[in-house]
């Protein structure tokens, strides 16, 4: 039975075809979409258009509400839409993974089971937050659950991409899984900080100030967290070159964070592209943190286990 399905792997690879790579790019365009996804909820946010559809899982009883569409509600018709598109990829991605199992390694269908299961959830905590007003701990916990989907799509991406292991990145691994722990919770602490508008009322409400103290401070360890990550990744001879790529680009993600950061505070959250870009960003660095992390940790397994089960099993 292996030796049959291996053969079918070997037989569709000859003809052109790669299951491995057309899951990988599948798994890679469903990244991008939730990105999307996550721009497009935090624009809807800012610009006071999370209640824009009355209704749900329709918007004003219709699936394309023209008569009602201006700015606002095409915003959360968008980010619905864009939500749809990727539940239905999480469904396809499911199909697929069982489809070509035998070709895979055997943690692809239960990662694909996974996202799906996180994008059905995604789901609903989208529906309680019309059903419930705009609750600021389901708003948080709808942000939270995004980042989940966002990173395990591309953790599943790393896994199914193609690399030899060198065994030189050694503990980095440690390093980038703290920093993406750090990363995700100040994430959290920012989702919360703008579903209760904190950043507005700061002024008048002690609580709120401990929610955007808690906010401010959480940005000293998650940047040290990365910028430890970078300094050791330079220091570390005869390190994949992609190591180094990577964590340039969450170096550098980091401190255009942290000036969209000073500057959507300082303006309150009243430039609403502003605030979508930090979001943005901050789901970009915590993604390329996460790559990294998956990546290092491949660094040090076998070659056979990174795209396809063994000929042994």
């Amino acid at each position: 039975m292996v030796h049959s399905s291996l053969s079918t792997f070997q037989a569709s690879r000859t003809a052109g075809f790669d299951p491995v790579t057309y899951l990988r790019r599948w798994v890679w365009k469903m990244a991008v979409a939730t990105l999307i996804l996550m721009a497009i909820g935090s624009a809807t946010r800012v610009m006071n258009a999370g209640l824009a559809c009355p209704d749900w899982p329709l918007c004003y009883g219709q699936l394309v509400p023209s008569q009602q569409m201006n700015l606002q509600v095409f915003l959360e018709w968008f980010h619905r839409l864009d939500a749809s598109l990727i539940g239905l990829m999480a469904i396809g991605l499911v199909a697929l993974a069982l489809r070509w199992r035998q070709s895979l390694a055997r943690w692809v269908p239960w990662a694909a089971g996974l996202v799906l299961f996180l994008v059905v959830f995604q789901g609903v905590l989208g529906g309680l937050t019309v059903t419930q007003l705009l609750r600021f701990d389901i708003v948080t916990a709808h942000l939270g659950t995004a980042l989940l989907v966002f990173c395990t799509l591309l953790a599943m991406g790393m896994g199914l991409w193609p690399y030899r292991p060198t065994g030189t990145a050694g503990k980095l691994s440690w390093i980038s899984g703290a920093a993406v722990v750090l990363v995700y919770g100040q994430s959290l602490l920012g989702g919360l900080v703008g579903s209760r508008w904190a950043a507005h009322q700061c002024f008048g409400l002690a609580e709120l100030c401990n929610v955007v103290n808690a906010h401010l401070l959480g940005i000293i360890p998650a940047s040290l967290s990365v910028l430890l990550l970078t300094v050791l990744v330079w220091r570390t001879p005869a390190l994949d070159e992609v190591f180094r790529t990577q964590a340039n680009i969450a170096f550098g993600l980091l401190s255009l964070q942290l000036v969209l950061g000073l500057a959507t505070f300082r303006l309150h959250l009243q430039v609403e592209p502003l605030t979508v870009c930090h979001q943005a960003v901050g789901a970009a660095l915590l993604g390329t943190l996460v790559c990294f992390t998956v990546l290092s940790l491949r660094d040090s397994s076998l070659p056979e286990e990174n795209l396809k089960i063994s000929v042994n099993i």
